[in-house]
Protein backbone atom coordinates (compact mmCIF):
# COMPACT_ATOMS: atom_id res chain seq x y z
CA UNK A 1 0.00 0.00 0.00
CA UNK A 2 1.29 3.39 -0.65
CA UNK A 3 2.49 5.44 2.08
CA UNK A 4 -0.29 9.14 2.00
CA UNK A 5 2.71 11.07 0.72
CA UNK A 6 3.26 8.87 -2.21
CA UNK A 7 -0.28 8.99 -3.06
CA UNK A 8 -1.01 12.80 -2.35
CA UNK A 9 1.35 12.90 -5.89
CA UNK A 10 -1.26 11.95 -7.76
CA UNK A 11 -3.66 14.64 -8.08
CA UNK A 12 -7.96 14.09 -8.11
CA UNK A 13 -8.82 14.18 -11.50
CA UNK A 14 -11.59 17.10 -12.64
CA UNK A 15 -15.11 15.18 -13.09
CA UNK A 16 -16.10 16.45 -16.61
CA UNK A 17 -20.43 15.60 -15.30
CA UNK A 18 -18.94 18.65 -12.86
CA UNK A 19 -19.00 21.05 -15.53
CA UNK A 20 -21.86 23.26 -15.81
CA UNK A 21 -23.32 23.78 -19.80
CA UNK A 22 -25.24 26.98 -19.17
CA UNK A 23 -21.89 29.02 -18.09
CA UNK A 24 -21.31 32.32 -19.66
CA UNK A 25 -17.85 33.03 -21.18
CA UNK A 26 -16.45 35.45 -23.30
CA UNK A 27 -14.42 36.15 -26.12
CA UNK A 28 -15.17 32.70 -27.56
CA UNK A 29 -13.82 30.91 -24.54
CA UNK A 30 -16.24 27.45 -23.70
CA UNK A 31 -16.57 25.52 -20.53
CA UNK A 32 -15.05 22.92 -22.53
CA UNK A 33 -11.68 24.61 -23.31
CA UNK A 34 -11.91 25.40 -19.54
CA UNK A 35 -12.27 21.62 -18.76
CA UNK A 36 -9.10 21.15 -21.28
CA UNK A 37 -6.82 23.43 -19.92
CA UNK A 38 -7.79 22.04 -15.71
CA UNK A 39 -7.37 18.41 -17.07
CA UNK A 40 -3.96 19.53 -18.67
CA UNK A 41 -3.01 21.30 -15.31
CA UNK A 42 -3.85 18.14 -13.18
CA UNK A 43 -1.47 15.70 -15.69
CA UNK A 44 1.46 18.22 -15.40
CA UNK A 45 1.18 18.37 -11.30
CA UNK A 46 0.98 14.60 -11.12
CA UNK A 47 3.87 14.19 -13.42
CA UNK A 48 6.45 16.78 -11.71
CA UNK A 49 4.81 15.76 -8.05
CA UNK A 50 5.83 11.77 -9.11
CA UNK A 51 8.89 12.67 -10.42
CA UNK A 52 9.91 14.22 -7.24
CA UNK A 53 8.89 11.75 -5.14
CA UNK A 54 11.14 9.52 -6.75
CA UNK A 55 13.87 11.86 -5.44
CA UNK A 56 12.47 11.90 -2.50
CA UNK A 57 11.96 15.60 -2.45
CA UNK A 58 8.80 17.51 -1.27
CA UNK A 59 5.76 17.91 -3.78
CA UNK A 60 5.75 21.38 -5.71
CA UNK A 61 2.41 22.62 -3.28
CA UNK A 62 4.93 21.16 -0.43
CA UNK A 63 7.47 23.79 -0.57
CA UNK A 64 6.56 26.58 -2.70
CA UNK A 65 5.28 29.48 -0.63
CA UNK A 66 1.66 29.32 -0.64
CA UNK A 67 0.87 32.49 -2.34
CA UNK A 68 3.36 31.34 -4.95
CA UNK A 69 2.04 28.12 -6.17
CA UNK A 70 -1.44 30.03 -6.52
CA UNK A 71 0.11 31.90 -8.81
CA UNK A 72 1.21 29.34 -10.87
CA UNK A 73 -1.74 27.57 -11.19
CA UNK A 74 -3.59 30.85 -12.02
CA UNK A 75 -0.36 31.24 -14.69
CA UNK A 76 -0.68 27.62 -15.95
CA UNK A 77 -4.55 28.28 -16.76
CA UNK A 78 -4.11 31.14 -18.79
CA UNK A 79 -1.57 29.86 -20.76
CA UNK A 80 -3.40 27.04 -21.29
CA UNK A 81 -6.90 27.78 -22.14
CA UNK A 82 -5.48 30.07 -25.04
CA UNK A 83 -4.00 26.64 -26.48
CA UNK A 84 -7.49 25.52 -27.13
CA UNK A 85 -9.26 28.38 -27.39
CA UNK A 86 -8.16 30.35 -31.50
CA UNK A 87 -10.33 33.15 -30.25
CA UNK A 88 -7.69 34.23 -27.71
CA UNK A 89 -4.36 34.97 -26.72
CA UNK A 90 -1.65 35.33 -23.45
CA UNK A 91 -1.29 38.41 -22.74
CA UNK A 92 2.79 38.85 -24.02
CA UNK A 93 3.34 42.35 -22.23
CA UNK A 94 4.97 41.48 -18.86
CA UNK A 95 3.18 41.76 -15.50
CA UNK A 96 0.49 42.87 -18.23
CA UNK A 97 -3.33 42.96 -17.39
CA UNK A 98 -5.56 41.42 -18.61
CA UNK A 99 -4.16 37.70 -18.14
CA UNK A 100 -6.61 36.64 -21.31
CA UNK A 101 -6.74 39.19 -24.18
CA UNK A 102 -9.22 38.64 -27.48
CA UNK A 103 -7.70 37.95 -30.81
CA UNK A 104 -6.98 40.99 -33.03
CA UNK A 105 -7.68 43.53 -30.14
CA UNK A 106 -3.88 44.78 -29.05
CA UNK A 107 -0.73 44.40 -31.71
CA UNK A 108 0.91 41.36 -30.74
CA UNK A 109 -1.15 40.69 -28.12
CA UNK A 110 0.50 42.90 -25.64
CA UNK A 111 -1.43 45.79 -23.26
CA UNK A 112 -0.45 46.85 -19.97
CA UNK A 113 -3.67 47.42 -19.17
CA UNK A 114 -6.61 47.29 -21.04
CA UNK A 115 -10.44 47.04 -20.50
CA UNK A 116 -11.08 43.62 -22.74
CA UNK A 117 -9.99 40.55 -21.90
CA UNK A 118 -9.97 38.08 -18.61
CA UNK A 119 -8.26 38.18 -15.79
CA UNK A 120 -7.10 34.42 -14.44
CA UNK A 121 -6.09 33.90 -10.35
CA UNK A 122 -5.33 30.45 -8.39
CA UNK A 123 -6.53 30.49 -4.69
CA UNK A 124 -7.12 27.87 -1.59
CA UNK A 125 -9.85 30.55 -0.83
CA UNK A 126 -14.11 29.88 -1.51
CA UNK A 127 -14.12 33.55 -1.70
CA UNK A 128 -13.23 36.78 -0.79
CA UNK A 129 -10.60 36.89 -3.74
CA UNK A 130 -8.09 39.71 -3.94
CA UNK A 131 -6.49 41.85 -6.54
CA UNK A 132 -4.26 45.01 -7.01
CA UNK A 133 -6.96 46.96 -8.45
CA UNK A 134 -10.68 48.07 -7.94
CA UNK A 135 -11.75 47.92 -11.74
CA UNK A 136 -14.27 46.99 -14.27
CA UNK A 137 -12.75 43.36 -15.19
CA UNK A 138 -13.98 39.65 -16.44
CA UNK A 139 -12.27 38.02 -13.66
CA UNK A 140 -12.32 33.85 -13.45
CA UNK A 141 -11.37 32.44 -10.51
CA UNK A 142 -9.72 28.48 -10.16
CA UNK A 143 -10.37 27.48 -6.07
CA UNK A 144 -8.17 24.16 -5.37
CA UNK A 145 -7.36 22.81 -1.74
CA UNK A 146 -3.91 21.17 -1.60
CA UNK A 147 -0.94 21.00 1.22
CA UNK A 148 1.07 23.92 1.49
CA UNK A 149 4.47 24.50 2.88
CA UNK A 150 3.29 25.14 6.17
CA UNK A 151 1.54 22.01 6.61
CA UNK A 152 3.97 19.90 8.18
CA UNK A 153 4.52 22.03 11.12
CA UNK A 154 1.06 21.93 11.51
CA UNK A 155 0.70 18.13 11.12
CA UNK A 156 -1.43 18.12 8.77
CA UNK A 157 -1.40 15.03 6.66
CA UNK A 158 -0.43 14.90 2.98
CA UNK A 159 -3.48 15.20 0.67
CA UNK A 160 -3.50 15.32 -3.20
CA UNK A 161 -4.28 18.52 -5.04
CA UNK A 162 -7.99 18.63 -5.85
CA UNK A 163 -9.81 21.79 -8.13
CA UNK A 164 -13.02 22.98 -5.83
CA UNK A 165 -14.73 24.98 -8.04
CA UNK A 166 -14.19 27.37 -10.87
CA UNK A 167 -16.48 30.55 -11.42
CA UNK A 168 -16.34 33.72 -13.31
CA UNK A 169 -18.21 37.25 -14.11
CA UNK A 170 -18.24 40.42 -15.40
CA UNK A 171 -17.20 42.72 -11.73
CA UNK A 172 -17.63 46.51 -11.43
CA UNK A 173 -15.48 48.44 -9.74
CA UNK A 174 -18.20 48.22 -7.08
CA UNK A 175 -18.05 44.62 -6.75
CA UNK A 176 -14.76 45.42 -5.41
CA UNK A 177 -13.62 47.18 -1.57
CA UNK A 178 -9.98 48.23 -0.83
CA UNK A 179 -8.27 46.39 2.13
CA UNK A 180 -6.88 48.53 4.69
CA UNK A 181 -3.88 48.05 6.34
CA UNK A 182 -1.45 49.33 9.28
CA UNK A 183 0.62 52.21 9.18
CA UNK A 184 3.25 49.47 9.92
CA UNK A 185 2.63 46.91 7.28
CA UNK A 186 4.57 46.63 4.43
CA UNK A 187 2.14 44.33 2.97
CA UNK A 188 0.53 45.84 -0.69
CA UNK A 189 -2.30 47.20 -0.99
CA UNK A 190 -4.95 45.01 -1.87
CA UNK A 191 -8.70 45.03 -3.04
CA UNK A 192 -11.30 42.49 -2.47
CA UNK A 193 -14.56 41.07 -3.78
CA UNK A 194 -17.32 42.00 -2.28
CA UNK A 195 -20.48 40.13 -1.60
CA UNK A 196 -22.08 41.54 -4.54
CA UNK A 197 -19.38 40.28 -7.05
CA UNK A 198 -19.16 37.01 -4.89
CA UNK A 199 -23.05 36.34 -5.81
CA UNK A 200 -22.25 37.26 -9.49
CA UNK A 201 -19.34 34.82 -9.92
CA UNK A 202 -20.72 32.28 -8.29
CA UNK A 203 -24.32 32.69 -10.32
CA UNK A 204 -22.16 31.87 -13.24
CA UNK A 205 -20.17 28.76 -11.71
CA UNK A 206 -18.13 27.06 -14.50
CA UNK A 207 -17.15 23.91 -12.09
CA UNK A 208 -17.80 22.57 -9.20
CA UNK A 209 -16.41 18.97 -7.59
Amino acid sequence: MPSMEAAACTPVPVDPKRFNPGATIPYGVTVAHVRKAMEEFIEFLGFINGQLHTRKLERLESFLMPANFSSMVGEFMGAAIPKHCRTVFRNTYHNGHLDIVPADTYPENAIQHGPEGIEIKGSRNVRGWQGHNAEETWLMVFVFDSNTSRDVSRNIDPKPFKFVKVVGAKLLSSDWQFSGRSETSRRTITASVTRSGFDKMEANWIYRA
